[in-house]
């Protein structure tokens, strides 16, 4: 997940989710995309917008490798697909951040993929983050795991 520099159709979709979404900001929220690829951004787009998928997880580590600010409660964030256009406005509603081997099934399950057991989500971010990784450690059993849970607050139609 990186996040990406403003654009004009980030710029409109703000305006439109302010048109429909009272107390919203003027600047609008980082913008990004789920996973590391195109594909994988639009299929996680897809649970996002039909409700399956209410939480996400990334690797303390890269954010301290990137520099990136670990999300709070209450933070918005303009979820892109995988060409980059914004498509959702979330609005994260808890973060917790525990030991991988820690993540529970109630995480795993809200993630939404796969068939949604812990098992699957193990196997599915073990897989991501030794691919994707981008602190250059790797993966380990007891890496921090930042675990967001989120909302749906406006999708563009």
């Amino acid at each position: 997940m990186s996040i990406i520099a403003r654009t004009q159709e980030i710029d409109d979709f703000w305006a439109a989710a302010r048109l429909q979404v009272d107390g919203l900001p003027s600047e609008p929220a980082e913008a990004w995309a789920f996973g590391a690829t195109r594909e994988h951004a639009d299929e996680l787009l897809a649970l996002v917008l039909d409700g399956t998928k209410t939480g996400t997880a990334a690797a303390l580590w890269d954010h301290e490798a990137t520099g990136e600010r670990v999300p709070e409660a209450d933070d918005l964030n303009i979820i892109l697909d995988g060409a980059e256009m914004p498509r959702a406005l979330i609005r994260t509603t808890s973060i917790r951040i525990v030991p991988f081997d820690q993540v529970d099934e109630e995480h795993a399950h809200a993630e939404g993929e796969g068939d949604r057991t812990l098992t699957a989500w193990r196997e599915i971010h073990e897989r991501f983050w030794r691919t994707y990784g981008e602190s250059g450690r790797g993966f380990a059993p007891d890496m921090p795991v930042i675990c967001e849970r989120f909302e749906v607050v406006w999708a563009a139609a």
